[in-house]
């Protein structure tokens, strides 16, 4: 996703609901694209043999993309592979991505394994308050001050902030996005991205497979601290009204 300028296609039934995926980034010194197939990631057991793909997928030393009509995205660059999901409407025993990342890891249990990035995000459309998700940004999250006033337009800001937890590095940006369809008026957002990010490169007491393993059947902990964040720290910080999101779970599909 771009973050500034976000332009998200959206079905005809949209509404002011929550928009959840999830993204697990992992990190290799020997990772290639390459290997990165259709039969490899089928014969391998890593996706079902009866996933279709939704376009021609692209495959050459610097890129691997598969995109399955089910809704998962696969990528690998050099060094990393991402694997990408949408939550929208699944319960949690629906979520296939970390399963994907457990799975691709057994495969491949001698590769120099680097670290792994669980990547939330979660966006909240304002069809009713346009200029919510900017004012949040520039009046809430930062200071007012007369850098606001430059140019003819309000100015649009992002911010990137960076935590310490017990167990790994967070960061978290939130951006002012746009989303859009051709029958319908363009809502505006705010989009929340975290990435937890782990580094195995000097784990001990495990292999690497074992730990980078541990870590990605951890997720759940993830997402859940990653909401809670987003609704009790962030979206709390505000006196606006936010209207359109109810006082119980605003995150379909799961109980928090």
């Amino acid at each position: 996703m771009t973050l500034s300028n976000l332009e998200t296609q959206v079905d005809s039934q949209l509404t002011a609901e929550t928009i959840e995926e999830i993204s697990i980034i992992i990190a290799a010194r020997n990772l290639t694209p390459t290997v990165m197939s259709l039969d490899f990631l089928k014969f391998g057991g890593i996706v079902a043999k009866d996933w279709e793909l939704s376009q021609q997928p692209i495959l050459n030393p610097n890129l691997a993309q598969l995109h399955f009509k089910n809704g998962i995205n696969i990528t690998a660059q050099p060094r990393t592979i991402t694997i990408s999901e949408s939550l929208n409407g699944k319960n949690i025993g629906e979520i296939h991505a970390p399963q994907i990342a457990v799975r691709y890891i057994e495969k491949l249990p001698h590769a120099e394994y680097l670290g792994l990035s669980f990547s939330p995000k979660i966006l909240v459309p304002f069809p009713n308050s346009p200029q919510t998700p900017r004012k949040y940004i520039t009046e809430t999250l930062l200071n007012s001050g007369v850098w606001k006033n430059i140019g003819q337009s309000p100015v649009q800001a992002g911010i990137n902030l960076m935590y310490l937890l017990d167990r790994c590095q967070l960061t978290i940006n939130v951006a002012e996005a746009r989303l859009h369809h051709e029958e319908m008026p363009r809502l505006t957002a705010l989009l929340f991205t975290g990435n937890f990010n782990y580094d195995v490169s000097e784990t001990k007491e495990l292999s690497k497979a074992e730990r980078i393993t541990e870590i990605a059947n951890n997720w759940q902990e993830d997402l859940e601290a990653f909401r809670e964040m987003v609704k009790d720290k962030f979206l709390a910080a505000t006196n606006e009204n936010f209207g359109q999101l109810p006082e119980e779970n605003i995150f379909p599909g799961t109980v928090l």
